[in-house]
């Protein structure tokens, strides 16, 4: 089916706009006597999600049989009550976190073949892949995702299916997809139009869902509550009407690589595992030998769901692939994660790992850790904004972390 979509690149909606929209397409969706599962996603993405749940609670209530809400953390931190409140826009009934270190979350929906993993994966990878998700979306009828589309390191773009992989799945796909795009790079696949491998991956284990799929896909003016866009039908349908809105939204081009960025990371982002965004959607503009600056002084950790990053470190792809033996039993999530914070790269067993671009936290984690982390440490007390945004050879960001840069050729 085709999405029906409000909006567009350039229009800020109204709230009754957004209101009434999603009041007529779930009127019309044959939801009545139903079970819902809505799934939305957490505080790391700007997105207005009490107007949204205001809209879908006034159409849903009393007509529906159940409806839960469920929180895609992914492996982010567990939201508490008082969260979860302010993220929601109020108090609601049958709200529930992706509980993803608690093994009975989980509901077993099959496998994805090696073979189709080959074919997905244009042969990178060929492993059968377990597919595991939250229960709490095969009890329900219906599965309802509510959230944003923006570029993404790496599906291409976000939304979708993508809240069912890895919003809220088992651990095997979320590391399985995590390597495959760390496998063809950040920068290669972030702000890629249609279905890259990996989101052919999501796709695939999505069709195993039992529960009809629906989302109201939108199209968020980052940084503030403005929507430019709603899309509402099939997971599929919906995210494609707003990832073409977001690729001409949410991508700034430029003429000219630039020698640094400051990537000035809101507090959206509460360690370098959600605030590495600031270099993802980054990298494809920095000449040669730069250098990436993540001026976060309220983050104090690097991951605060996975220390192990702290003893891995960060690498380019190559050096993990060269000493595969040593990594390979090692979360292919967490091995992503250091990849693309480190962004292109070589690694010879003789002369050792040579890195495209510098990375630099300006957080409050200690320096100590920072550079055993293998990256290069500045004191947030001696960055002056005002210096670098009068610098030539400087591009500050502010609010980084969601706009895509890349180089107009």
């Amino acid at each position: 089916m085709d999405a029906a979509v409000i909006g567009g690149p350039g229009q800020v909606l109204t709230e009754d706009e957004v209101t009434s929209f999603i009041g007529d397409s779930l009127s019309g969706a044959g939801l009545e006597g139903r079970s819902v599962c809505v799934i939305v996603p957490d505080a790391t993405r700007s997105c207005p999600l009490p107007l949204l749940l205001t809209a879908v609670h006034q159409a849903l209530d009393g007509r529906v049989s159940k409806l839960t809400i469920l929180v895609a953390l992914g492996t982010h931190a567990e939201m508490t009550p008082d969260q979860l409140r302010t993220h929601l826009g109020g108090e609601y009934d049958g709200v529930l976190n992706h509980e993803w270190w608690k093994p009975d979350t989980f509901a077993d929906l099959g496998t994805i073949s090696a073979d189709r993993i080959g074919e997905i994966s244009d042969e990178m990878l060929r492993d059968e892949v377990p597919v595991k998700l939250n229960r709490a979306v095969v009890e329900h009828d219906v599965a309802l995702v509510v959230g944003p589309v923006f570029p993404h390191e790496v599906v291409g773009f976000s939304g979708g299916n993508k809240y069912f992989f890895p919003g809220v799945a088992g651990q095997e796909v979320i590391d399985f997809s995590h390597w495959l795009g760390a496998l063809i790079t950040s920068a290669s696949i972030i702000g890629t139009p249609g279905i890259t491998p990996v989101r052919a991956l999501i796709d695939e284990a999505a069709a195993l869902i039992p529960a009809q799929k629906l989302a109201l896909s939108v199209v968020a003016q980052s940084g503030t509550n403005a929507l430019h866009a709603v899309a509402f039908g099939d997971t599929i349908s919906s995210w494609r009407a707003a990832a073409e809105v977001s690729a001409q939204t949410h991508v700034r081009y430029l003429d000219h690589p630039v020698h640094r960025v400051v990537s000035v990371m809101p507090t959206r982002y509460q360690d370098i595992w959600t605030a590495a965004k600031g270099f993802y959607k980054v990298e494809p503009i920095v000449a040669d030998g730069g250098e990436v600056i993540l001026y976060a002084p309220h983050v104090t950790e690097l991951a605060a769901m996975h220390p192990e990053i702290e003893e891995i470190g960060y690498h380019c792809r190559d050096y993990f692939l060269g000493q595969w033996e040593k990594f390979r039993d090692l979360h292919w999530g967490v091995l992503a994660h250091s990849t693309h914070l480190r962004g292109a790269g070589t690694w010879d067993p003789a002369t050792g790992e040579h890195l495209r671009v510098h990375v630099t936290l300006a957080t409050g984690i200690p320096e100590d850790v920072v550079r055993r982390a293998n990256l290069a440490y500045l004191d947030p007390a001696d960055v002056d904004l005002t210096a670098y945004e009068n610098d030539p050879d400087t591009l500050v960001i502010p609010n980084a972390g969601e706009i895509l840069h890349r180089l107009k050729h």
